[in-house]
């Protein structure tokens, strides 16, 4: 049996959609409530009394209500959107300088620290050889002083000691 999946929705672009449907929503309704006030004055001069008139006028009357909270709604989304980004923002900054004072912590040379990147990117020996021209056989040593020093004792740990922080835990300093 095959199951379908959906694709993983990114975020901001999901966002954006929501932002643009609704800015898409309160353009379509201006221009029908644009469309029913001149309606409602070429009534208002033909008989201001008339149930037509009534009901159009209060039509009209919720459509600009409409359009107003809609704007307001836009706006909120909107703000919210530039707060998730900062926050992101923020926490991908943090993150960086965390690991950096860690890599400093651990003493590491400024190889070691290339390759514990790309280790932390998820690259594999392989990947890591071939982006510094090194052999494998070096990587491969330098991860291990990497994940001596760290005090872990492989690339899950290594990696965990960093999501730990980002999961509110803390990193604490090897030694």
């Amino acid at each position: 049996m095959t199951v379908l999946r959906r694709p993983p929705t990114d975020p901001k672009s999901a966002a954006r959609h929501q932002t643009a449907a609704l800015s898409a929503f309160l353009l379509i309704q201006t221009f029908g409530t644009v469309f029913f006030v001149g309606d409602v004055i070429g009534d208002l001069r033909e008989d201001p009394t008339s149930i037509h008139f009534i009901f159009e006028a209060t039509v009209t009357v919720a459509l600009v209500l409409g359009i107003f909270f809609g704007a307001y709604a836009l706006r909120r989304t909107i703000e919210f959107l530039r707060s998730q980004e900062a926050a992101l923002d923020v926490a991908r900054g943090a993150l960086s300088d965390v690991i950096e004072r860690q890599f400093q912590a651990w003493a590491l040379t400024p190889a070691e620290r290339d390759v514990a990147f790309l280790a932390l990117k998820g690259l594999d020996v392989a990947e890591i050889a071939e982006m510094r021209g090194a052999a494998a056989g070096t990587v491969r040593a330098q991860l291990t002083r990497i994940y001596a020093k760290a005090g872990v004792s492989g690339r899950a740990q290594f990696a965990a000691f960093f999501v730990e922080d980002l999961l509110g835990q803390g990193v604490t300093a090897a030694t």
